[in-house]
């Protein structure tokens, strides 16, 4: 019964978190259309919103870990799921995603991210895209901020192992700046598939910046060993086992 009750919670979530997200690109839309401001105040209120109907309906609370960087700075980070894109951007002042080219094609999603300067990229030509953007920055044709991307390459359920992609690395050489890993649980309470949200703390964790300057290689590896000892043991706190997972 128990079960039954939060599957229906969470069903009602869900719908009405879709269901909103229209309704708060259409109310910002006439100030994010000409401001970043705009654009950004829409996706942190969108975001704030979830955060309150999560807390509210199925029992998960937010929380921010660390200490958000706001200067301009690579951020790397674990994706588990929807969730932890919109707590670490509502968690900085000028967010931006490195993100698969097919999001623009996503209704709402997929305009924002234009408003905002993500950099969206081929599969097949990433570098090309992270050149351009790299090229931007220093013309001043793009506004510096919180550059994140996904070490991964794509969401990764809690306890799977995935490769760290070297994209990463030439990034954080390319860029010449601190990079800020970022780990968390989310995963955990908020699937990347399904339905079902389980109640809980989730945390979206910023861990110390990694010095700007280190050899590729050594820093792929400072980073997926901080990434991922910090994300199993956030698991751990809302009793999941990544050791577990075969």
């Amino acid at each position: 019964m128990r079960f039954a009750i939060q599957w229906l919670r969470s069903f009602l979530f869900v719908f009405q978190i879709y269901l909103m997200m229209p309704i708060f690109g259409l109310v910002f839309a006439p100030w994010a259309i000409f401001s970043k401001r705009g654009a950004r105040a829409c996706c942190k209120s969108y975001s704030h919103w979830v955060f309150w109907t999560a807390r509210v309906m199925v029992g998960i609370r937010c929380e921010v870990r660390g200490t958000p960087p706001q200067g301009e700075v690579l951020i790397a980070a674990k994706h588990q799921s929807f969730l932890d894109i919109m707590m670490i951007f509502a968690a900085l002042p000028r967010a931006k995603f490195i993100m698969k080219k097919e999001i623009l094609r996503t209704p709402v999603i997929g305009q924002y991210a234009k408003l905002l300067d993500c950099v969206a990229v081929d599969r097949g030509k990433r570098g090309a895209a992270i050149d351009k953007m790299v090229q931007d920055v220093k013309t001043g044709h793009q506004e510096a901020g919180q550059l994140i991307i996904y070490s991964q390459g794509t969401r990764v359920a809690p306890g799977v192992k995935a490769d760290y992609k070297v994209g990463t690395g030439v990034l954080y050489e390319q860029l010449g700046q601190p990079c800020v890993p970022v780990a968390t649980n989310v995963g955990v309470l908020w699937p990347r598939t399904g339905i079902l949200r389980k109640p809980g703390v989730a945390v979206v964790e910023f861990l110390d910046p990694i010095a700007a300057g280190m050899d590729r290689k050594a820093f792929m590896e400072v980073l997926e060993t901080r990434v991922e000892a910090k994300s199993n043991a956030l698991m751990r706190e809302v009793g999941f086992d990544p050791d577990a997972v075969h």
